[in-house]
């Protein structure tokens, strides 16, 4: 059996769930225990897991059967070690529990799988003795430095089918069906469902819409005979409007996000009617597209990843993160990572294709 540097890896998955994370951890333990004989430890529920000692020896039979189960066999929480003092008291003693039981569990290395979150708290605990190793999920695919981000896929085809069978219904009562999607910050879920469902309308947090332009788009589709339009809406999407009030006033902006009231997709849908006279109909998928089993491509990707992860416990290269570029997995350093969103660019491909094809993006 081949020499490995690492000796001994804590697993953890933070965040929300997706599809694939069964299949990383797969992936990880059955290179890291059968190949290296690295010693593979669970840890429950994300960063709580590790804060309160919340661990199990993960074994062959642990890792069987999952490739192709939703979820994740580990569980997960939106724990965060370092949040802030003023939200969180107990925030310096839970960074003292961590440091604390990576050392008691003789660990060389944290795999932290997560989105923007976790890696954000990985590069943060690599800068305290900790070695850490990322892989990248999320269905927002919002992830710096990867093309793709596990997850996503799944999401994009469980929301393109949610589209496809609205079709059927806008088209069978001659109404707007509106859709609206994940993706707080970036769009790229509301983008390639869109693109692929057909969507006539797609709008995108990176690009602030006028209610009145959608209006007339929709008005002049019925004129042509087009008696039904599909809009798919990300939940961070806003109105040019919305978009200056927030530059002017971050703060208020962060409190609106906060208090209840209807999501971008009734909003959107609100306006529709009252406009056009167009019979409007709302669908949230909510945290549909996070669950169930994976695609192949996610199956692929997160084995792929999880198994560089491992060449890289391998030599002992730590405080990076696995990630898909240019078709190649690779790795690149955690500080890459760290606090930044990946947005879809105004000059994106898909947005190119939709534009000629007559697709409205609300500008």
């Amino acid at each position: 059996m081949a020499k490995s540097v690492t000796k001994a890896i804590g697993i953890l998955t933070a965040g929300g769930d997706c599809p694939g994370l069964n299949a990383a951890i797969r992936s990880i333990g059955k290179a890291a225990l059968g190949t290296y004989d690295i010693q593979v430890i669970g840890i429950a529920e994300g960063f709580h897991g590790l804060i309160n000692d919340q661990t199990k020896v993960l074994g062959d039979a642990d890792f069987s059967g999952i490739l192709t189960r939703g979820g994740t066999i580990l569980g997960s929480s939106r724990e965060k070690p370092f949040a802030k003092k003023d939200t969180d008291p107990l925030a310096e003693h839970k960074v003292e529990m961590v440091l604390e039981n990576y050392k008691n569990l003789h660990l060389d290395c944290l795999v932290c799988i997560g989105g923007n979150g976790t890696q954000t708290a990985a590069y943060k605990l690599s800068q305290l003795d900790i070695n850490v190793l990322g892989l990248p999920k999320t269905i927002d695919n919002d992830l710096a430095e990867s093309d793709f981000t596990f997850g996503f896929m799944s999401a994009v085809n469980v929301t393109t089918e949610a589209i496809d069978r609205l079709h059927t219904t806008a088209h069978s009562h001659s109404r707007i069906m509106v859709l609206e999607t994940m993706g707080h910050k970036a769009g790229w879920l509301a983008l390639y469902s869109g693109i692929a469902g057909g969507g006539d309308v797609i709008l995108l947090p990176e690009i602030p819409y006028s209610p009145e332009i959608i209006a007339e788009h929709l008005i002049n589709r019925a004129r042509k005979g087009k008696e039904f339009s599909i809009v798919v809406v990300a939940e961070g999407a806003r109105s040019v409007k919305e978009a200056e009030q927030r530059k002017k006033d971050k703060a208020a902006g962060k409190k609106k996000k906060k208090t209840s009231g209807p999501s971008a997709g009734y909003q959107v849908a609100a306006h529709i009617e009252k406009t056009t006279g167009l019979e409007t109909r709302v669908t949230v998928l909510g945290y549909l597209p996070r669950g169930g089993t994976p695609s192949p491509f996610d199956r692929q990707l997160a084995t792929g990843l999880g198994a560089e992860a491992v060449r890289l416990l391998v030599k002992g290269e730590y405080n990076r993160m696995v990630c898909l570029k240019k078709g190649v997995i690779t790795s690149v350093p955690l500080e890459k990572v760290a606090g930044k969103t990946k947005k879809v660019p105004p000059d994106h491909a898909l947005i190119a294709a939709g534009r000629l094809v007559g697709t409205c993006f609300g500008d």
